[in-house]
């Protein structure tokens, strides 16, 4: 098995393997190193473990290959450049079957959106792509176009020619539930939309038991009582209040359900039985540090819930299954030193894809086999980088000006082996409610292995530290959240890590954002800003709200102040901004709209300032063309070695 797998897929990688070598001894790798798209991601095996199906990217364009395990036959079953769309997602419907999730820009009613699509296509044959839902579009009761078609509630593990799918398309934004079918065109509706409902989920026995809904700023969950047939209202709340909770799934017994909610300021795993008191919440997992962000683990033979994902868990696993905890003791023993990840198993569990990271290393994938006892190499997501050329991150504290512990990820190049003041970048993450973490990170590695010291703070209103920590950034853009980067770099500077002139911001999205802020109002510290698809004008987002479904959520998250928002945006605080700036943006952004950067450019450049502009050809808000990638890490190095 080992041969003919290293045919199959070092095929893709022997090269860049072979270059890797070559510049394992060399201080600066080529940018491709690094802004290359993983080589293969999201490896998983088919329910019966007779196939294995992947993403491979290859010269930018990515496919979706599967090889038969028996055989070796590779088969690509569909490819894009990544610009007409890209691959959200993939999943094995049936044994030989696969459900796709494509993504793509355009526009509805003149305003630019993202739409997706859900495909299938069997791996056997000469089977082609095919829509998984097809809209009726002709007669007295055509479909509405729905914008979003790739929501599946349940994959119906008894049924194995159907699933359900959620999608709009009798009324516009109210999704009903279909059951489809994998092999024709046919379909059934099992439930009608409901008034504000957005959402559903089924349980494990595949029938439609939840529903989430959001009216203006009113959050609130249905369910459907298997003993009366009846909608019940479970909780509801105002979004960014408390309780603020969340749907994880359905336990086999349909009528446990576990939920994301508070405990002690922290999000933690309970389950709920939904046919006695819904008030009563029984805590299953919590961590006393971190909250639970994570997903429900199963287990692929029983359907149990056997644990949860936790970024801050060894092995990103908690398992409260001894199954599972005896077979990755026995992995960590098979890998030492490693962080091991299950990332997909047969349904059988005798085969399975185990994802290793040693320190903060790209991860390797590996095909293992509990029968036979085997482990077979697969491939590395960034074939060129190993540990003889990568820094990795330290997880650091500091305090903010108001006495407020700030957690943070420190990368110190790996070629200086002195420990001495250097140029430092802080990079604020995206979100703003989301964080950062340790591990392998393409874009933090290439600023270190170009000579930088890197700090990405998890600021407040960041993720992962508490309810009151992450509501920060409700209406607080450009407040406390701005401050704790200006106290992250004098953090740096008093512990002899960086050099105090020589301080620069780099981000992306939010992070974009808190770039330039930082130049417009801490100018005296930082003394550069580049901004990858960043926000520039809170009052656009506002206004441009106004066309959108959650106006009345943005309108809560930023504030209705127009006189603040101003005083929040850096395109209004242009005037102030005296250190050269760099603004990258993907030209088919939806997220971030490119006028953003756009206008942001102009006024820099009316105001005769220092700036570059770079508009990276049809770029979307996630870099996922490799040559816009690579435009960025190109740019970023220009602009880097000519200011800091």
């Amino acid at each position: 098995m080992r041969t003919l797998l290293s045919t199959v897929i070092f095929s893709l990688v022997v090269f860049a393997a072979i270059n890797a070598e070559a510049n394992s001894n060399q201080h600066q790798l080529p940018l491709e190193a690094f802004g290359s798209l993983p080589a293969v991601s999201q490896v998983k095996l088919a329910p019966d473990g007779q196939h294995l199906a992947m993403l491979r990217n290859e010269s930018g364009n990515t496919f979706i290959m599967s090889v038969n395990l028996q055989s070796m036959e590779p088969k690509i079953l569909a490819v894009t450049d990544n610009q007409k769309f890209k691959i959200n997602w993939y999943q094995w419907a049936k044994n030989d079957t696969l459900l796709i999730s494509a993504r793509f820009p355009t526009k509805r009613y003149r305003v630019e959106v993202t739409e997706t699509r859900l495909l299938k296509v069997n791996i056997k044959g000469d089977s082609e792509l095919e829509p998984a839902f097809k809209a009726r579009t002709s007669g007295l009761s055509d479909d509405h176009a729905s914008q979003f078609q790739d929501n599946v509630v349940s994959l119906l593990p008894e049924d194995d020619e159907h699933f359900l799918l959620a999608v709009d398309a009798d009324i516009p934004n109210l999704p009903s539930v279909y059951k489809l079918s994998l092999k024709h065109t046919g379909r059934q509706k099992l439930q009608q939309a409901k008034e504000d409902i957005h959402d559903w989920h089924a349980d494990r026995q595949g029938r439609v038991r939840l529903g989430v809904g959001l009216d203006d700023t009113r959050v609130f969950y249905v369910h459907k009582n298997l003993q009366t047939d009846e909608w019940e209202t479970l909780w509801e709340y105002q979004i960014f209040d408390a309780p603020d909770i969340n749907i994880l799934g359905f336990d086999k017994d349909p009528n446990i359900l576990y939920i994301r909610a508070l405990h002690n300021n922290r999000y933690a795993v309970f389950k709920v039985d939904l046919s006695k008191d819904k008030a009563h919440k029984e805590l299953v997992y919590a961590d006393p540090d971190y909250d639970i962000e994570g997903r429900l683990l199963y287990s692929y033979k029983t359907g149990d819930v056997i644990g949860v994902t936790h970024g801050e868990a060894d092995n990103g696993r908690i398992y409260w299954d001894k199954s599972y905890q005896d077979f990755q003791k026995a992995l960590d023993k098979v890998l030492p030193n490693a962080s091991n990840i299950i990332v997909s198993m047969s349904n059988n569990e005798r085969q399975y894809v185990l994802l290793s990271f040693i320190d903060d290393q790209p991860g390797i994938y590996y095909v293992g086999d509990r029968d036979t006892r085997q482990l077979e190499a697969l491939s590395s997501q960034y074939p060129l980088l190993d540990e003889n050329n990568l820094s990795g991150k330290v997880k650091v504290q500091y305090q903010a000006q108001d006495g407020l512990s700030i957690e943070a990820y420190l990368t110190y190049p790996r070629h200086i082996t002195e420990q001495q003041p250097l140029p430092a970048i802080i990079l604020p993450h995206g979100g703003p409610m989301a964080r950062d973490y340790g591990g392998f990170d393409w874009l933090t590695e290439f600023l270190a292995n170009r000579g930088y010291l890197v700090l990405q703070p998890n600021f407040r209103g960041s993720s992962g530290y508490g309810f009151d920590f992450e509501q920060a950034s409700v209406q607080g853009w450009g407040k406390e959240m701005q401050r704790d980067l200006q106290d992250a770099a004098d953090w740096l500077v008093a512990q002899k890590l960086a050099l105090p002139e020589r301080i620069c911001l780099v981000g992306a999205s939010y992070g974009g954002y808190a770039a330039l802020m930082g130049v417009a109002t801490q100018g005296d510290t930082f003394k550069c800003a580049a901004s990858i698809n960043g926000v520039t004008d809170l009052t656009m987002i506002l206004r441009e709200s106004r066309r959108y479904t959650n106006n009345k959520v943005v309108k809560k998250q930023l504030g209705e102040n127009t006189k603040q928002l101003r005083a929040t945006s850096p395109l209004h605080l242009a005037e102030n901004i005296k250190a050269p700036v760099l603004l990258l943006h993907g030209e088919a952004d939806r997220v971030v709209p490119v006028k953003h950067s756009r206008e942001m450019a102009e006024e820099l450049q009316d105001l005769k300032k220092n700036v570059r502009y770079v508009e990276l050809p049809k770029g979307n808000h996630y870099l996922e063309i490799e040559e816009n990638r690579l435009t960025v890490l190109r740019e970023l190095e220009g602009f880097l070695n000519s200011y800091l």
